[in-house]
């Protein structure tokens, strides 16, 4: 069996062997309805309530503005639409940037067919939205603004503490997307000014398909799924006991580590960075050099296609990825590159190799070694490498 070296913890985590141990008890012994009144359904609430305190205070809040979903897209869903609904009566306008999650983007033009206004933000080359900008697209109908914490592709974090202070100061609702940030980035949601926070277990070493919603206390929202009275009757369905407990050991994990792990990534995120644009021609890095997520690297290669890139770099073991594994089956190029000023055929060229907790030096030397002679390979077939050569462009 070849070697595999996994680089693209962005789209998913391992489950730690050690959340997987405490979840199983929950499928075969403790399988109580929460929701029930006997004893082994007491096990069962316990058991979430506990996650739920593991959860609140990995972000600085209270058990009680915590509401257990099935992921990312999810959260993301009723923010926008729940808080749309509950707050029309005070304004339709919603702001948001260009390099969105789809999970806010198309939810947000939903939005737009039913009555409501969004504005999009753009960004700067670095994909840092700008404070000023913010601050003019207010208007006294905002009732909501959307930033993301740190950009799944690019892993540019944007000032997420500036922007809640100003919509604080507005008396307007602000909600992050932090995905990809919990886990890797320290989050305190009072100190950052933020009313809403969208979370996914399986971003850190938790298992799929659960994920949470932070909703400060206060804030006018509306379900987005209707039914049963769990989640204090603002989110319907059986809980998922088993993924609940997961994200709980999870995230309690993650806090615990989280300044080694920092600490492990920025090194290997800056060695792979460094080895590939001093090794590599007419390379670009794309997002923040320094205000980025500590495992993120996306790099564009000129001349080359993004999809060559990563079936050679999958011939020999290496797991990556080009734009966003949500949108991979996509021929076009990234939103988010295209936002931050990029051409197309250059946007095209992109790969994204992101560091987690089996990431090591030497699968990071493995890399350095083997992706010019991929990169050399695919350019030395480009038809737009052999014309520049020849027109001897710079």
């Amino acid at each position: 069996m070849k070697k595999v070296i996994y680089m693209d913890y962005a789209a998913t985590t391992p489950t730690r062997p050690e959340v997987v141990q405490e979840m199983l008890p929950y499928f075969t012994e403790n399988y109580g309805n929460p929701s029930s009144i006997y004893s082994i359904s007491r096990e069962t609430k316990k058991a979430v309530e506990n996650s739920r305190e593991k959860v609140a205070k990995a972000l600085g809040a209270r058990p009680d503005e915590i509401y257990f979903t099935a992921g990312g897209s999810e959260s993301d869903n009723w923010t926008l639409k729940g808080v749309a609904l509950a707050n029309k009566d005070k304004g339709n306008h919603i702001i948001t940037t260009q390099i969105e999650h789809h999970a806010v983007l198309y939810t947000c033009k939903y939005l737009e067919k039913h009555g409501f206004d969004v504005t999009y933000l753009p960004v700067d080359e670095e994909g840092m939205v700008s404070l000023d900008d913010l601050k003019n697209a207010i208007t006294d109908k905002t009732i909501l603004v959307s930033v993301m914490f740190a950009n799944n592709e690019i892993g540019t974090i944007e000032p997420i503490a500036e922007v809640g202070k100003i919509c604080k100061e507005k008396g307007i609702y602000f909600h992050t997307d932090a995905v990809q940030a919990v886990g890797n980035v320290p989050i305190n949601v009072d100190e950052m000014n933020i009313d809403l926070l969208s979370l996914s277990a399986h971003k850190f070493y938790g298992p799929k398909g659960i994920g949470a919603l932070y909703i400060r206390r206060g804030v006018k929202i509306h379900p987005l799924i209707h039914g049963g009275a769990q989640e204090r009757s603002r989110r319907a369905g059986t809980e998922n006991v088993p993924a609940i407990v997961g994200l709980g050991k999870a995230i309690e994990i993650a806090d615990q580590n989280m300044d080694e792990h920092i600490s492990k990534s920025t090194h290997l995120r800056d060695k792979l960075i460094n080895g590939i644009l001093n090794s590599i021609p007419y390379t670009r890095l794309n997002g923040h050099r320094t205000k980025r997520l500590p495992g993120n690297v996306n790099v564009c290669f000129r001349f080359i296609e993004g999809e060559s890139l990563l079936l050679l770099l999958d011939g020999i073991g290496v797991c990556g990825s080009s734009g966003s594994a949500c949108s991979s089956g996509s021929l076009d190029p990234s939103h988010v590159l295209l936002a931050i000023g990029l051409p197309h055929e250059i946007a095209h060229g992109s790969l994204r190799l992101t560091i987690g907790n089996g990431t090591t030096e030497e699968d990071v030397d493995y890399v350095l070694k083997n992706l010019p002679n991929i990169v050399k390979r695919l350019r030395d077939m480009s038809p737009l490498y052999d014309d520049f050569l020849k027109k001897g462009e710079k």
